[in-house]
């Protein structure tokens, strides 16, 4: 596979997770990726197993400063940047009133303003690089509300906002600006009490797929949306969630799923 060759992405919180997959995927179609990250043992493991096709720097995407070095660092090590994946966040499960205000400062700061900040700052990198694309990590409780995580869900209603308002300002650019809504997906962050794949998967019953997502699948999401594969993609959500917001089952009538044995 090719479709990435030539391209050069930015992929933030890719140390592990669906930005690990995405870095693979990336580096598998062909792209030069810089990896970046706070886990700064787990992204330089993986830039050193993906050898030249690869380099990490730490990243804390609340930083404006830091968004510049990396930025920087990517087109000194690769000559230019033409992609942004804004895939770093952070997730609490929490009742909305037991939120303290440290937890909605950090999911506003990482999971908002992080997005806001690299997307500033990478157009004029990308501009020199002749276009591209930047693809925003939203979630499939950006599109539809969910208990347990209100203040996440805001944070990521908003990045599906201003994905569509910047394709609409940067899609004369030559920057195509896209979300990707990804729902159940197995990764540690949303496995908090560390259950197996099997287990986890049992509470997707309800949807049509039946079973959690794997970074592979936000990965190919987003190596597409990054391709050219894409270039008429603009202000897309992309929600790679297993139907979870196709809508919902009448328990019991034709068509609605049966569940797992106890």
């Amino acid at each position: 596979m090719d479709r990435l060759a030539g391209k050069v992405a930015l992929v933030t919180g890719g140390a592990r997770g669906i930005g690990e997959g995405i870095v693979r995927r990336f580096v598998a179609e062909g792209a030069k990726v810089m990896i970046t990250d706070i886990l700064d043992a787990e992204g330089q493991a993986l830039a050193d197993e993906l050898g030249a096709a690869a380099q990490f720097v730490h990243h804390d995407v609340t930083s404006a400063e830091e968004w510049a070095a990396a930025i920087a660092a990517t087109e000194a090590a690769f000559g230019m940047l033409d992609t942004l994946v804004n895939n770093a966040g952070v997730l609490f499960f929490s009742g909305f009133e037991q939120y303290t205000p440290q937890q909605i400062d950090t999911l506003i700061d990482v999971n908002l303003k992080g997005v806001i900040l690299g997307c500033q700052l990478a157009i004029p990198a990308i501009e020199r690089a002749g276009g591209g694309a930047i693809v925003n990590m939203s979630s499939a409780d950006g599109i539809a509300g969910a208990n347990a995580v209100s203040v996440y869900c805001a944070t990521k209603f908003a990045v599906r906002g201003l994905t569509k308002a910047l394709a609409l300002e940067l899609g004369p650019r030559k920057i195509r600006v896209n979300s990707i809504h990804p729902g159940g997906i197995f990764t540690p962050l949303a496995n908090p009490m560390n259950v197996t794949k099997e287990v986890y998967d049992r509470n997707y019953w309800i949807y049509p797929a039946q079973y959690a997502g794997e970074p592979k699948d936000i990965a190919a999401a987003a190596a597409y949306l990054a391709s050219e594969d894409a270039r008429y993609c603009m202000g897309t959500e992309l929600s790679v969630d297993g139907g979870m917001n196709a809508g919902h089952y009448y328990m019991g009538l034709p068509g609605s799923p049966t569940p797992p044995a106890a």
